[in-house]
């Protein structure tokens, strides 16, 4: 089924940036396409919200750094006032990506890494990029999350060096970071588990997702690094554009391998890569986990540590997944023992765990 609207349903689109050149590369860019049509342009927080009321978009591309009112703090308005599918721009810089991370922590949907050179904004690659996220955001479902705080001196002192018993494998893409928030902080601290997870994000994105889960988890969670050995109360986050393999070394240490070998299916890190190499250690204590997110990511993943490990798969379901991409075909491969809404995952994990 193509993603395309009927000429004569434009997908409204609200484009708020204080870059002049902006507004207008991305009006462009977008008008060029017959399902989707520019509304208006706003030039700073408090100019969009005014806009918003009037034009009625169905979706919203906000930066994240502009005078008068932030990105942020309109983001927090729109939510508030009037929710709308919201698209964050955000720099490759540190503060533009940890700000980008709490825009998705703060109801956004998703996010566009805007070019160090922002002339390259308008190839074809990008364009196609934007135009996907727009027409994608237009049909998601608006959900709250669940928001959890931890006591970080008390996680972190009680939390050992110990080799761990069990793994738990997570993909997820469109709508993920979100998503991962309703399951990480809801994972117990007091159980030997460790969790790795890959995420499609681009360099730099990842360390900040991890430490914006690892305020909020009794696990610690931070970003993976080479060669580094999986202990238990850790999660790890595959780094973005490195593929993160799982190896067991000779005396049964757990050792996290990255590298820059090709995209597969499109995606560096792959949670197929991940998953298959999981499967290969031979460890037989592991949960897979698909949550939500456009394409096939992860099924094949899946599959191989079903046959091979027989492990436990849980997959997202429609009704809260963003996009019911990847939890969708990796249901068709029948290789899913469980289809459950993201708030019933943690249970869903502990519950299998216990009785094991």
């Amino acid at each position: 089924m193509s993603l395309k609207l009927k000429k004569n349903n434009p997908i409204k689109v609200l484009i708020v940036d204080d870059s002049a050149f902006m507004r207008k590369v991305l009006s462009d860019m977008l008008n060029s396409d017959d399902s989707i049509s520019v509304v208006g342009t706003a030039v700073d927080g408090k100019d969009a919200l005014e806009k918003i009321h009037h034009l009625h978009p169905d979706v919203v591309t906000l930066d994240v750094d502009m005078p008068v009112m932030d990105g942020i703090n309109c983001l927090k308005q729109i939510m508030q006032r009037v929710p709308k599918p919201v698209i964050m721009f955000g720099s490759e810089t540190e503060y533009g990506t940890e700000m980008t991370i709490r825009a998705l922590d703060e109801g956004a949907v998703d996010f566009v890494v805007k070019p160090k050179n922002i002339f390259e904004i308008k190839n074809d690659s990008k364009r196609n990029e934007i135009i996907e996220k727009i027409i994608i955001a237009k049909n998601i479902k608006l959900k709250s999350i669940q928001k959890k705080t931890i006591d970080s001196d008390k996680r972190a002192a009680s939390k050992g060096r110990k080799p761990v018993k069990n793994i738990i494998a997570i993909g997820s893409s469109t709508g993920g970071p979100k998503a991962l928030q309703t399951v990480i902080p809801y994972l117990p601290g007091d159980m030997s588990i460790a969790v790795l997870i890959v995420q499609h994000m681009p360099p730099g994105f990842t360390k900040s997702l991890a430490e914006r889960l690892d305020s909020k988890s009794n696990l610690i969670v931070k970003e993976a690094t080479h060669k580094e050995k999986v202990l238990e109360g850790y999660a790890y986050i595959a780094p973005g554009d490195s593929h993160m393999k799982i190896q067991t070394s000779a005396n049964g240490d757990i050792i996290i391998n990255l590298d820059k070998s090709p995209p597969v299916g499109g995606h560096r890190p792959s949670v197929d890569v991940m998953m298959t190499s999981l499967s290969e250690t031979g460890l037989q204590n592991i949960i897979g986990v698909i949550l939500t997110g456009m394409g096939a990511d992860g099924s094949a993943g899946i599959k191989k540590l079903k046959e091979v490990n027989k492990s436990f798969i849980i997959a997202q379901d429609e009704e809260t997944s963003v996009v019911y991409g990847m939890p969708k075909m990796a249901v068709q491969t029948g290789a899913v023992d469980k289809i459950v809404s993201l708030d019933k995952i943690p249970s869903e994990i502990i519950q299998y765990l216990g009785v094991r």
